[in-house]
This record gives structure tokens, sequence and C-alpha cells, in this order.
């Protein structure tokens, strides 16, 4: 694209409705992952944002909003260290949320995945032919603001988040709605249960997440409740005899789920085996063209000096922190500092282009850094072994049922994390800034200040949704209720795999099924993707590996989302002179309303359950029926979803 005339790109003004925006996608994100063990991508409600607030301020050029788009984007997408940082209070070496350690590692690691972006661009976004659909989705957002100066996208995001904060309120707040509605029956020794969860938030992330891959989750979902859970159920004793439901949720808790796992480790690795050849293609062919000199603003990288100092910061923090961790404990600890250092590095890099490359071809949202930080989670703790055998580890990171080495190997693994997070997203902004004409070191530096805010964002977060829910399995007072804990999905997994390779008491039985299972999901995705048709083998294993609750409630809403879709594409078809459409992004901008709207509601009653020491102040199901809850909230959910519908269809209706 040409270059805008107007060149008002990297603005204060803009640097700091960016970290607002920030403040508000970090927050979302780190509850919405904690709860359902997935994030939502921000830049397209950040691209709206910016583009109506800036225009209240005098009006801003399309360059300017892609950078706020680009910072709250990188920041918002940081938060999915969510996913490790968690795993060192439930191994319980942290009681808390260190600020300075979790920022820092938090900052170490985005920077180095924005650093590692920059070699990159030019292989997988100026020389590449790569799709980056949700890149693109925000450059014809950013277009069609600039050009139509309309602020629609905005009132949808507001709608939507309205509606879901005032059902989320009822439900987490009130206690009036039921969050859950969950069957259970029995056909012999063997129980089958499924859950629905009546959450809006799941209905967006099903909406954004698509057909594909909610329906791949859904199978998932059938495989562990429809067939794993009652045949393992059937065979297993009880010793205990819980009850029909406790049992088959024990069953999938400790069995079934390892069986996810194993599944999540191969679909990662086969797509990682299909990503390499690509991917050094594109390196070869960047370093081939190094020496050429890059005249035009709009293709100047962030310079080698600024590069090369950022990072030798990066690896400087990484080192202080990871020695600042196992001083108080440790003699002798240097070499697994470095050994980790380098280990963030190079693994870091690596899988940032396998990221990157599929963010480049499916999105941001589905690439799958879940696997890649299992992946990581095994490397790490083989790396500390290897350690061990040399004799180069401290005696006391062995000590006490391998503590040490596990909360060393958690913590390792936030950095890559970081890394990896940041190269997914950032490679998507560069696309977006390429097709609006942006400077690619200006956006590099928003970014960077992405980075920064974002991660002095997270650890109060984190700090304040622990402490008003828990975690599962980890409480920080006596007496909360369970049931309302956030669930932490990947960080249990990740402090389970590595706990276990340590003390070998990893259930490889489970693992072998699901590894064994993830082979033969990867042969009939190859077979058929000879009939162009496709079954996303990592959509599948996510499926075994989450509650039914989360996978039933997102393939809903990536049905509905298929739907309406359709339902506009046939009509546009039947009209082609209908205006296109911008509109289109409505149901996107209501589904992220649907998403930011429950998380934040989510961070406001965590606020105060903090402030009042009690989850369940503002509950008033002592005074209703129980059978009431269930059959308001289902009311209610099916009436949310009917609105959604109606706005997205309407909205169409006019753009016409």
């Amino acid at each position: 694209m040409t270059p805008s005339p107007t060149r008002r790109e990297l603005t204060l003004r803009g640097l700091i409705l960016g970290a607002l925006i920030t403040i508000v996608f970090t927050a979302s994100n780190v509850y919405l992952g904690l709860r359902i063990g997935l994030t939502f991508a921000s830049s397209i409600p950040a691209a709206v944002i910016s583009m109506a607030v800036l225009r209240m301020m005098g009006g801003g050029s399309i360059l300017e909003n892609n950078m706020v788009q680009s910072q709250a984007s990188a920041a918002g997408t940081l938060s999915c260290v969510f996913a490790t940082f968690p795993g060192l209070v439930m191994a319980g070496y942290w009681q808390n949320f260190p600020f300075w350690q979790t920022a820092g590692l938090s900052l170490a690691g985005g920077i180095l995945g924005v650093l590692f972006t920059i070699p990159l661009r030019r292989a997988l976004v100026t020389e590449s032919s790569l799709p980056y659909p949700e890149g693109v989705a925000a450059a014809e957002i950013l277009r069609a603001g600039a050009e139509k100066g309309h602020s629609q996208g905005l009132r949808a995001l507001i709608g939507g988040g309205i509606i879901a904060t005032l059902f989320s309120f009822a439900s987490a707040g009130l206690r009036l709605l039921a969050d859950t509605l969950t069957l259970t029956a029995t056909a012999g020794a063997a129980v089958f249960q499924f859950s629905g969860g009546l959450s809006l938030a799941l209905v967006g992330a099903g909406y954004l997440v698509g057909l594909a891959g909610g329906l791949a989750m859904l199978l998932g979902c059938i495989l562990a409740w429809g067939m794993g859970v009652p045949w393992l159920t059937a065979h297993l004793p009880n010793p205990q005899h819980l009850a029909p439901a406790a049992f088959a949720d024990d069953v999938w808790l400790h069995k079934v789920r390892f069986i996810g796992a194993g599944a999540i480790a191969v679909a990662s690795l086969w797509t990682l085996v299909e990503l390499m050849p690509p991917v050094l293609r594109g390196l070869r062919a960047m370093f081939a063209g190094r020496g050429q000199t890059l005249v035009p603003d709009a293709e100047r990288d962030m310079s080698g000096r600024s590069m090369g100092l950022l990072l030798l910061l990066s690896a400087a923090m990484l080192a202080g922190l990871f020695a600042y961790f196992l001083a108080p404990v440790a003699v002798g600890f240097w070499p697994v500092v470095a050994a980790a250092v380098l280990f963030c590095i190079v693994f870091g890099f690596i899988m940032a282009a396998a990221c990157g490359y599929m963010a480049g071809i499916v999105g941001s949202s589905s690439s799958p850094i879940s696997g890649i930080i299992i992946i990581g989670a095994v490397l790490s703790a083989l790396m500390i072994l290897a350690l061990e055998a040399l004799g180069l580890t401290p005696t006391s990171m062995m000590a006490e049922g391998q503590k040490l080495a596990t909360a060393f190997t958690i913590l390792v693994l936030s950095a890559i994390t970081a890394t990896v997070a940041i190269s997914n997203d950032n490679l998507q902004d560069l696309k977006t800034g390429q097709l609006v004409g942006a400077s690619p070191w200006k956006q590099e530096v928003a970014l960077i200040v992405g980075c920064v805010v974002g991660a002095a964002v997270i650890p109060p977060v984190l700090n304040l949704l622990y402490q008003a829910y828990g975690f599962a399995g980890t409480m920080p007072h006596p007496g909360m209720d369970p049931t309302h804990a956030l669930s932490a999905p990947q960080p249990a997994l990740i402090a389970m795999i590595a706990n276990g390779i340590f003390t070998h008491s990893l259930d490889w039985s489970m693992l072998s099924i699901g590894m064994v299972l993830g082979a033969v999901l990867v042969g009939v995705d190859q077979f058929l993707r000879r009939r162009h048709m496709a079954l996303p083998p990592l959509g599948v294993a996510v499926g075994l590996y989450l509650p039914a609750s989360v996978s039933i409630t997102l393939a809903l809403g990536a049905i509905l989302g298929w739907g309406l879709k359709h339902h506009i594409k046939t009509r546009r078809a039947q009209n082609p002179q209908e205006a296109p459409v911008s509109n289109a992004a409505i149901g996107t901008m209501l589904a992220s309303g649907f998403i930011v709207g429950e998380s934040l509601t989510g961070v406001a009653l965590a606020v105060l359950s903090g402030a009042l020491g009690q989850d369940d102040a503002l509950s008033i199901a002592q005074y209703v029926p129980t059978s009431l809850p269930p059959v308001l909230g289902t009311v209610a959910f099916g009436v949310a979803c009917w609105w959604f519908a109606r706005k997205t269809l309407q909205a169409e209706a006019l753009g016409r």
C-alpha cells in the first residue's frame, strides 16, 4: 500500500491511549485465560476504540490508530503468561506473585519476542504470501474507519460488553443465574456426563475461533466424556464410593485429561515438523538479502545497534532474575542460569518462527501456543536433568521431591511463553502495518512499549484473581468455595508435567494413549486434507483436555457464528450491489464485547471479594428456590444469544 500522506504515527497521545486500552485488555485476557484456558485477540477492538477516541480528540490518522492497536494487542498477548506463572503457586513454591519477578520475566521474554519478529518480518511478512487473517482484518477495519468515519463497531463492542456485564454480575455476583448446566446418567457402572457453561464469553470466544476449531473441540469433548470417561468409570474401582457425577469428574481429572495432554504434545510436534521447511526457506531468503539497503521508511526496521542492546538487556534481565530466584536456596547455580538463558534465546527463536508462520496461516488466536508450552516444559525439565547428570546443578535443586527443579522449570517456561506469544501476535500486527503503510521501526517501538505496560499490569491482576477466587486445587484462604475457583487448566498441566518428569510419577500410560490418539488424529487430518477438508488435531486434543462446560459452549458459539456468517454471505450473493462490508465485523465486535464484559466483571468482582474477604458477598442465592437459578440462567443465556444474532443480522441489513 502507498504510505499515508499524513505521517502522524508514533505520538504521545497514542502511546497513552494504547496504555489505557492495554490495562483493560490485559486484565480481561488474564481472567479469561485462567478461567477457560483461552484468550481473545485484542487488535480489532483496540483499533475500533482508538479510532473513536482519537476522533473525539480532533481526529487521528490511520497510522496513529495502527500504532495504538499494535501496542494494545502486544500487551494483551503478553497476558499468555497466565499459562505458566500460576503453576508456581500450584506447585507450592510461591504464595503470591512477586511484582518484580513476574513483571521482569514477562518483560524480558516479551522484548525477546519483539526482537525475534524483526528478522522474521522480511521472511514471513514482506516476502511471504501467508494470508494473516487477523492482520488483514485489522487493516480493513482501520481503512474503513479512516474512509467512512463511523463508530458502529464501537457501539457494538460496548453493547456486547453491557449485556455480558449484566449477565455475569447476575451469575457470578448475585448467584441468581446458574453458570453451568450438567446432565449425568449411568448405564451399569459407566457414567455419562455432559456440561454446558452458561457463559457469554465462551459464546464470543467460539464465534471468534470459527466452525472448524469449534467442531474439533466438540469432537474432543465427545471422545473424553462420551467414550473415555464412561469406559474408565466402568472398569476402574471406586474405593471412595463417590457419587456418579463426582466419580466421573475425578476420572476425567486424573486420567482422561492426561490423554488430552499426550494428544496435544503430538499434534503440536507435528505442526512444528510441518512448519520447519518453509520457515527455514524464509530464513535463508532473509540472510541472503540482508546486505540490501532499506531506504524507504516503510521498510526500515529498528537499527542493529538498538537490537543488540535490547538483546543484551533482555539476557541480563533473565540472568539476574533466574539468579535471584535460586540464590536464597542454592549455591553454585551459575551453570544452571547460563544454560537457562541460552535455552530461552535459542528455543524461543525457533518457537517464535514456528508460531509466527502458523499465525500467518490460521491467525494468532488459533496458533498452537498451548502445545508449544507443553513441549517447552518437557525440554526445560530434560535440560535440568541433563545438567544434573553432568554434575552442574546445586544439590538443593533435586531435594524435597524436586520442588526447586519443578519451580525453576516453570520460571524458565514463563519467559519462553512471553517470547513465543509476542512473536505469534506481532507478526500479525506487522502485516497490518505493511498493508496500511506503517513504518516498521516505529511499530516495533510501540510493541516494546506495549510489553512494558502489559508486564506492569499482569502481577497485580494475578494476585487479585488468586486472592479472590483461588485456583483449582489451590485456595489462598480456608473456607473459600472451591466450585468458584478459576480452573487455570494450563498452569495445572505444566506443574503436573514438570513435577512428574522429575519425580518419575507422571502417568505415562494415559499420556501414551494420548500420544497414539494424537498420531491417529494427525493421520485423519492428512487424509481429509487430500479431500479439501480438515480436522485440526490440536483442536480435538484441546477439547479432550478442557472441561466439557467449556468445549460445548465454545462449539455452540462457533456454530452460531457459522450460521450467521453463512446467512449473511447468502444474502449478499443474492444482492451483489450491497455495500461490503465492514458490517460483517459487527459480529466480531459483539463477540469481543461479550468477552471483555464478562472478563472485566470477573475482575471487578475479584476486587470486591478481596476487599470484603469473601467470594459470595453479593449472593442472594439463599433467598430463591434452588431450582430457579438454572431455569433463569438458561432463559437469560438464550435471550442473550438471540440478541447477538439479531444485532448481527440487523447490521447486515443496514449495510445494504
